[in-house]
């Protein structure tokens, strides 16, 4: 079946073009490079992993509820329109939800590899070069993913967001070799791992919890590699230099903040847009979110040196300025932890069944050399 079929809306071009401008820079200094970026670089080719075989795709999801999440999740939930809903039309909400986030996670992903690939294009090191190639990977994999995931398990897509498609198409647009990394590696990617976090400590749903927990594990190490690169160049840009960049993560926050609201999904469901709208701002659910989104954000955009004073005002304007003190490396630390913590319970598993499946074949042997019957 083609993805075309299973869009809710259809995108308004299947095809997205953005002009791409800037220069590819060559470097033939072939040097050791930094010891920091390049073992980056060793653990991204070891904790290279094949997502046909580490994720258990056999685990049954009900598309009606695919993330066991509660309905105070739901924007909708306690409105009159949430009252006059049946119990299939509940149902069918928590599923464009469901799809609407993983569709934006499955964009998302594509626009990440697209940046990374960007990356080993325009960045002038060597060792960035390195780095950004392995995580091209790695986004190319979060995409098949994300994709195998909306198309098996819930049958539905939904389009870009359009604010997210602006930042993505600004962050592409821009000549500086440097925007890459500050709107995908700090802004979306942080976006990114709020949203995955929120699902993966939240749901019962095993394939869902797998899935993003692996996911997370490799973007700790994208958002590690983005705050050395970006740490290092940003000491050397002027003042002036270093607010353009502000006014860029200043307009992504707001774009972020405001908008990716999952409007869309209850346009679908029949409710006005100035309503849907009203509703999202109402949620306790979604400021929730916000608060988690800038947990991962505003720790990062501090550690590379964006800390001028409008930006702080900005943040203060927000509410989240405090988050500037968040221990970044430990929530990273945490992500990583959790993958490997579901890889020693899997293989735990595993060497179960096969001492029970030994333990069969014993026993059988053992009844056939006795003339018996096995139970």
């Amino acid at each position: 079946m083609s993805t075309q079929e299973l869009y809710v809306q259809q995108p308004e071009d299947p095809i997205w073009q953005v002009p791409a401008r800037g220069a590819a820079r060559f470097n033939w200094e072939y040097d050791e490079g930094r010891e920091r970026l390049l073992a980056l670089y060793q653990k991204g080719k070891d904790k290279q992993w094949d997502a046909v075989t580490r994720i258990d795709w056999d685990l049954e999801v009900d598309p009606l509820d695919p993330l066991g999440a509660p309905d105070e999740t739901l924007m909708v939930h306690g409105t009159p329109y949430w009252d006059r809903m049946s119990e299939r039309n509940r149902a069918e909400l928590r599923q464009h939800f469901a799809a609407w986030q993983f569709s934006q996670f499955l964009h998302g992903e594509q626009g990440a590899m697209v940046c990374a690939a960007r990356i080993v294009e325009s960045v002038p090191d060597l060792d960035a070069k390195f780095y950004s190639a392995t995580q091209t990977m790695d986004e190319a994999r979060h995409a098949e993913i994300y994709s195998r995931f909306l198309r098996e398990k819930l049958g539905l897509l939904y389009p870009i967001n359009p604010d997210l498609g602006s930042l993505l198409g600004d962050t592409l647009r821009d000549s500086r070799w440097d925007m890459p990394y500050l709107g995908m590696q700090v802004l979306i990617e942080g976006l990114a791992l709020a949203a995955f976090g929120m699902i993966r400590d939240t749901t019962d749903k095993p394939l869902p919890r797998q899935i993003l927990t692996y996911v997370m594990q490799d973007e700790a190490r994208h958002v590690a590699f983005g705050r050395m690169a970006l740490r290092d160049y940003y000491r050397q840009l002027t003042d002036a230099e270093l607010r353009e960049r502000e006014e860029f993560v200043i307009e992504g926050c707001h774009l972020m903040r405001d908008r990716l609201r999952g409007v869309e999904v209850l346009e679908n469901f029949g409710i006005p847009r100035a309503e849907a709208e009203e509703y999202a701002e109402r949620s306790d659910f979604l400021a929730l979110f916000r608060k988690l989104l800038f947990s991962r954000i505003v720790p990062c955009v501090k550690d590379i040196g964006l800390w001028g004073e409008r930006l702080q005002r900005a943040y203060v304007d927000m509410g989240v300025l405090e988050l500037g003190d968040s221990d970044l490396d430990r929530l990273m630390a945490e992500d990583e932890s959790q993958a490997e913590e579901l890889d020693a319970a899997r293989e735990r598993r595993f060497a179960a069944e096969e001492r029970a499946r030994t333990a069969e074949v014993a026993q059988t042997i053992a009844y056939g050399a006795e003339g018996g019957e096995p139970n």
